[in-house]
């Protein structure tokens, strides 16, 4: 079979390897970076014209950020040949024992939690996906009693062919209006993890948010919220409760904020549906303290704590990383856009204990003009690099403020991804003497 490979990112390059391991293949990589390093001995399409006539193969493998749309545009006619890593890991899986998480914010913790839930019950889990690793990679190492968690993007979800047997949706508000035509197009992708649901499957989604479960009702699983009856939620008395059963009180978790009561709680509808042993979920959710730039305290230094958020690349997912504090904070904010106003965070942070704000990159300028438009005037330019914000940023703070990097943006503008971000976020503030 004659396969182009379209993107050699880590997904690209996974992918590749996958093909590449199996006889009688053709494999070229196509990928819009001319300087990206493809193997030796292996034909590639590369620069701006690596779309061009993809017709000529039997297989179209994409990475999940490259919009079929784009492939279409030039290529029509094609679209019964495009595929992508997820799919063909569907398609091949020797376990249906699969949980499936999508939503817009709480994607990775939620997932996480989920995973560790698993691995603390005994069993043998495997986590892909938008985290952990692409899951052609465990492929041969999964036997039909293995458990496999992906958590799942709109990217990765816009032409899924084939949905889990546990998915899970989160809170659903608008994002990537950079990727996608519309909200309707953003929604849409989301509601193929449910649609190709059987009545045996589990679709779990939350009870508080409208698009959470109107992407869930899209297939014919078994419709299960949290945060309300039957699924998990939280108690009058602050505890997490389900079946009747308490698993621990909220003033236990190590996640900060609680939008975490949110993901904990989606965590434990999922795992009650494998095991109803309350003890594995009640260590997990006691002792897990985040995932890597998720609300990551970085340092504490002269009684100022300094954050690292930068998995967080919404409007939205900054005001809940503001949420999880009380104390005076210099908010960090800016980037790369995704086509999603400001406004709203501009209002929230003209309400809360915002000591400063510190703008920056593209969008900084657009950031600072709406907090003015709302009467709030603690605005600083970040200035031209993560050593010069976080300089500042020191400058500004006194003993009992926080510092939080949660910039509400992408990072591509400065940085080549999140990462990146908070990788050179927290060098820069280790370094600080």
């Amino acid at each position: 079979m004659k396969i182009a490979i379209l993107g050699f990112d880590v997904e690209g390059r996974a992918s590749y390897d996958y093909f590449a391991a199996q006889d009688g293949h053709e494999l070229v990589v196509h990928d819009q970076n001319p300087d990206v390093a493809v193997p030796e001995g292996v034909a590639s399409v590369l620069g701006d014209n690596y779309l061009d006539d993809l017709g000529r193969y039997d297989l179209l493998v994409r990475t999940a950020g490259l919009p079929p749309a784009q492939i279409l545009a030039k290529n029509p006619g094609t679209g019964e040949k495009i595929t992508t890593h997820i799919n063909e890991f569907f398609k091949t899986s020797p376990s249906r024992n699969i949980i499936g998480v999508t939503g817009t914010k709480g994607k990775g913790t939620t997932s996480t939690l989920i995973t560790k839930m698993l691995e603390a019950a005994g069993k043998s889990v495997f986590l892909g996906g938008n985290i952990g690793l692409p899951p052609l990679t465990f492929l041969t190492e999964l036997t039909p009693e293995s458990w496999v968690v992906l958590e799942l993007s709109s990217f990765q979800l816009i032409d899924l062919k084939q949905s889990p047997n546990i998915a899970v949706c989160l809170m659903v508000v608008p994002e990537h209006l950079d990727w996608h035509a519309n909200v309707n197009d953003y929604v849409q992708a989301k509601t193929h993890l449910f649609e190709h649901q059987a009545a045996e499957d589990i679709a779990i989604y939350f009870a508080e948010n409208d698009t959470s479960k109107q992407i869930a009702a899209a297939g014919s699983g078994q419709k299960i919220p949290y945060y309300a009856t039957p699924g998990a939620f939280v108690d009058d008395s602050g505890n997490i409760v389900i079946d009747n059963q308490t698993i621990c009180a909220t003033g236990e978790l190590k996640l900060l904020g609680r939008h975490n009561w949110q993901n904990a709680c989606a965590a434990v509808t999922a795992l009650w549906q494998v095991t109803q042993d309350t003890a594995p979920i009640r260590s997990v959710l006691t002792s897990f303290s985040g995932i890597e730039h998720r609300l990551e305290l970085v340092r504490e230094l002269d009684g100022v704590k300094y954050y690292d958020d930068s998995y967080g690349t919404t409007p939205e997912t900054a005001i809940v990383a503001i949420e999880a504090f009380d104390q005076p904070t210099i908010a960090i904010l800016g980037g790369r856009g995704k086509g999603i106003p400001f406004d709203k965070l501009a209002e929230f942070v003209a309400k809360r204990n915002i000591k400063q704000v510190i703008a920056i990159g593209e969008t900084g300028p657009e950031i600072a003009a709406l907090l003015a438009k709302q009467g709030y005037e603690n605005i600083t330019d970040g200035g031209n690099n993560i050593e010069e914000i976080v300089s500042l940023a020191r400058k500004l703070a006194a003993p009992g403020d926080v510092v939080l990097l949660s910039t509400a943006c992408t990072s591509f503008d400065m940085f080549k991804n999140y990462k990146r971000r908070g990788e050179i976020f927290a060098k820069a503030v280790q370094a600080l003497v």
